[in-house]
């Protein structure tokens, strides 16, 4: 897989170009967040995950798996859901992007749901 240090600009501005909607995930790179693709057997991108962790224990997450079909979410230090949408890959990055900081008074602080706990065996 090739690695976005080793994209030249002529394969940016292509995929760009073909995907324009990838500039959302650019904006997002931009501002600090991680991401976490998910392969295929045979190696090719079929969902992407991203995350950006606040102080105190807060994360906002967004998964992807077409442009149509994303969901963004922020979770408490407990894993608690304070804010869920679902929607274009466009939509929610805007929203995730216009989302208050976890710390300012019109954040969402109530808990709406409880994420799923992961188990090891």
């Amino acid at each position: 897989m090739v690695g976005v240090d080793t994209v030249t600009p002529q394969q940016h501005a292509a995929a760009l170009a073909e995907f324009p909607a990838l500039q959302r995930l650019i904006d997002l790179r931009d501002a600090g967040w991680m991401f976490l693709p998910t392969l295929d057997a045979g190696g090719t991108v079929i969902e992407v995950h991203s995350v950006r962790t606040w102080p105190g224990g807060w994360a906002d997450a967004l998964r992807v798996r077409y442009t149509t079909d994303a969901r963004g979410l922020r979770t408490d230090h407990t894993g608690g859901i304070t804010w869920q949408q679902d929607g274009t890959l466009e939509e929610i990055v805007d929203e995730l992007i216009t989302l208050p900081a976890p710390s300012d008074r019109h954040a969402p602080q109530l808990v709406i749901a409880q994420t799923p706990m992961l188990r090891i065996a």
